[in-house]
């Protein structure tokens, strides 16, 4: 019955991942940089703003440990493109 409620239990809902799809991860993965990497945790658009904290209590809570032991995953900024001429020096590189 537990699993069922898991199944319902949303804890990403930028990329639809739920409790059961989240110990899933957690039975192959010891941090959540890997459970980040290996599923799509923390990849919409709040960036983790909101899921992070959820993953990490379920990360301490199935590994017994306390959630001042569960290092959260590194921030990175967004990636934008960049124009060419940016990278070349711009208008600089013309002169």
């Amino acid at each position: 019955m537990d699993e069922d409620k898991d199944k319902e239990t949303v804890i990403c809902r930028c990329e639809d991942i739920t409790l059961y799809d989240l110990k899933e991860l957690l039975a192959g993965c010891r941090t959540l940089d890997e459970v980040k990497r290996l599923g799509r945790l923390g990849m919409g658009p709040c960036q983790g703003r909101t899921c992070l904290a959820l993953a990490a209590r379920v990360l301490a809570q199935e590994r017994n440990c306390s959630l001042e032991e569960v290092a959260m995953p590194a921030a990175r900024p967004p990636v934008v493109p960049v124009p060419l001429g940016d990278l070349a020096g711009g208008d600089e590189a013309r002169g």
